[in-house]
């Protein structure tokens, strides 16, 4: 990209697509600024287990010159699917992980820790809110921020999710709720404190489902079990319960009421967890999600194509950055380089859709047959 100066170029979000365009740009002697929300690294859990791809997410990681740290830190034993009978718990399927290693997991926090740590000290600017984002006359985004003070930018990257805050300018889409949610729980030192749970889990992830019901426990590192309750239901269902969200031990017993006929093994996970019980609704954009090209800004992951969390959206997240930050050193000029970038990503999160969104039927299906 031939200029006077390197374009300024905002990343409004920290999580895995923005950190890897981040990266990727530093590696071709590039600079970028991320912007994030968040008080620290820290500052919340960073959610369970993923598998990468090695087309997208590893391949993004490789473009990062990441790709043999994750090797450190990754499990292939991991990439392992046990599907039981819901009222037996007897084993139906299994698949073990591939022969090549092709889906290693590892878990998100220590995902993005890797890419954190890899980027230049100042790169992220923690306790940011953006709260809006406004297209200029010359090609220039302005960013507004949650204390009243304002940056202009060559280009503006929405990276910050699904409640994206920078999407607005773009694009009039907003989440909808996919009619599942996931109740999510946690058993900690499983080899010794939870043996016959660990042994059912396996190596990698369990699931057992029933017509709007599914079980699914994944192992994480640090000998954690990270389980989810999915349920087919309103997203207020425990409105209609009659049910404090806060009260866990109402939680706990009524969902053992909608798995009373679930093998008992398999309700230990509703039963015996170590932590208590978070309500996550699943929420997608509508697919397909495009918009009409605006010069300064632009989406990458969940930001632009909100999918069921079903393995897609973390990997196609990553490699949307990695392209994102390819365009931006190879072609001439900003606006060529995001022209280049979403006629590939747009068409890309479409196809994904729909496969994450039949990943979901499966998953959760609507009925046992």
């Amino acid at each position: 990209m031939n200029s006077a100066r390197d374009p300024r170029i905002a990343i409004v979000g920290a999580g895995l697509g923005g950190l890897t365009c981040a990266r990727v740009l530093q590696q071709h002697g590039r600079s970028a600024t991320v912007f994030e929300r968040e008080a620290s690294a820290d500052a919340r859990p960073q959610g369970g287990t993923l598998d990468l791809h090695a087309d997208t997410g590893q391949a993004a990681l490789h473009a990062a010159g990441l790709l043999d740290r994750f090797h450190t830190l990754a499990r292939p034993e991991g990439d392992e699917w046990r599907v039981l009978d819901f009222a037996t718990a007897a084993l139906l399927a299994q698949q073990g992980p591939s022969d090549a290693g092709g889906r290693p997991e590892i878990d998100r926090g220590q995902l993005r820790g890797l890419l954190l740590d890899s980027l230049t000290e100042g790169t992220v600017r923690w306790n940011r809110a953006v709260t809006s984002v406004t297209p200029l006359a010359d090609g220039t985004c302005r960013l507004l921020f949650g204390d009243g003070t304002a940056e202009d930018f060559d280009l503006v990257v929405g990276a910050d999710g699904a409640w994206s805050r920078v999407r607005p300018a773009l694009s009039h889409a907003a989440p909808r709720y996919t009619g599942v949610t996931f109740v999510e729980t946690g058993f900690d030192h499983c080899d010794t404190r939870h043996p016959d749970l660990a042994r059912l889990v396996g190596n990698g992830s369990m699931l057992a489902k029933g017509a709007g019901r599914s079980l699914v426990a994944q192992r994480n590192s640090n000998d954690h079990i990270r389980a989810y309750i999915a349920l087919r239901a309103p997203q207020d269902w425990h409105v209609a319960a009659g049910i404090d969200l806060g009260d866990q031990p109402a939680v706990r017993t009524h969902l053992l009421r909608m798995f009373d006929d679930w093998d008992e093994s398999l309700r230990y996970l509703l039963c015996n967890s170590d932590s208590g019980f978070i309500n996550r609704s699943l929420f997608v954009l509508p697919a397909p999600h495009t918009w009409e090209h605006v010069p300064g800004l632009t989406l990458l992951g969940d930001a632009a194509h909100l999918m069921p969390p079903v393995g897609l959206g973390a990997n196609l997240a990553m490699l949307d950055g990695s392209d994102l930050a390819h365009a931006l050193v190879t072609e001439s000029s900003v606006d060529d380089a995001v022209r280049a970038y979403e006629s590939i990503m747009l068409p890309r999160s479409i196809e994904a859709a729909t496969g994450s969104a039949q990943g979901l039927d499966h998953l959760v299906p609507a009925t046992t047959g």
